[in-house]
């Protein structure tokens, strides 16, 4: 998959579509590209969830509106998609650092934010490890919670942490975080943490069963201090190896192996620690 080019088309149906009902969901469909993958690439190459760059988009040109027209300032926070005039000014004053009041009464500063474009740039020239693997299905046990795509990166450690000081004890030692990304409709997702099931053991009340289907995967190893180790590691996905691979990303799932902590000194902040991203993939004949 041309990740570039899909990026490229969803930057340019967003621009079409500025004051539309924009949601990740429809954006990732125009562009053929699962909701999930699609903000987590989208990410990786810009460098803005596609909510912010929706949002500081949608601010700049309001800006330049404000002081070039005379709409009303209610009449612009409904075009901007903003539900009241106040939610509109709170939101215009952090980006711009003036009321619009202020900016069309006193002729205060205005801040431009400029559509992006990709441009082709030579990277890589490194060796990136991976593996391409076929896995059975397999049976996990864990707790789930459904999260914004908006979000996720902030709330997603933070679920981690709360499962970490569980009052009744830790329900799984955590092996596997898993994103299952076709189940909720809209800009959310379900994000399980989760252990394999052995046969001999007893499903705690508590936790949820999930089968995961057998799958073609593309497996990357991470080593190093977590999470930049992984964040690095997932930037380089999209960056390097999706647009020179012979392979696409199928929709559904992405998997994330955590080693146990405790067989490092420094648990995951040790230099040598091992995880590894599992995304499901098929050879693109295209």
């Amino acid at each position: 998959m041309d990740w570039m080019k899909a990026t490229e088309e969803a930057l340019a149906y967003i621009e079409e579509n500025i004051t539309g009902d924009l949601t990740v969901e429809r954006i990732a469909r125009k562009v053929h590209v699962s909701a999930f993958y699609f903000q987590k690439g989208f990410s990786m190459l810009c460098g803005y969830t596609v909510g912010e760059y929706i949002r500081m988009r949608r601010l700049s040109l309001a800006g330049s509106e404000l002081v070039s027209s005379n709409v009303k300032i209610v009449d612009l926070a409904v075009k901007y998609g903003y539900d009241s005039a106040d939610s509109f000014t709170r939101a215009f004053t952090r980006f711009h650092g003036s009321t619009p009041t202020e900016v069309r009464r006193n002729s205060a500063a205005l801040k431009s934010f400029a559509p992006l474009h990709i441009k082709l740039s030579l990277e890589g020239g490194t060796v990136m490890e991976y593996r391409i693997e076929e896995k059975p299905a397999f049976k996990v046990k864990g707790i789930s919670r459904t999260f914004s795509y908006e979000t996720a990166n902030a709330d997603i450690p933070k679920y981690w942490d709360e499962m970490e000081t569980c009052a009744e004890g830790k329900p799984v030692m955590g092996m596997y975080g898993i994103c299952f990304d076709a189940e909720v409709s809209g800009n959310q997702f379900r994000y399980m943490i989760a252990d394999d099931i052995q046969s001999e053991s007893v499903l705690h009340k508590t936790l949820e069963e999930q089968e995961i289907p057998a799958h073609t995967w593309a497996v990357f190893p991470c080593r190093g201090p977590m999470p930049h180790t992984l964040q690095e590691v997932n930037r380089r996905i999209f960056a390097e190896w999706l647009p020179a691979s012979r392979y696409e990303i199928c929709e559904g799932y992405n998997i994330e192996y955590y080693d146990n902590a405790a067989h490092y000194k420094d648990g995951t902040d040790d230099p040598a620690y091992y995880a590894e991203i599992w995304i499901p993939v098929k050879q693109d004949l295209r």
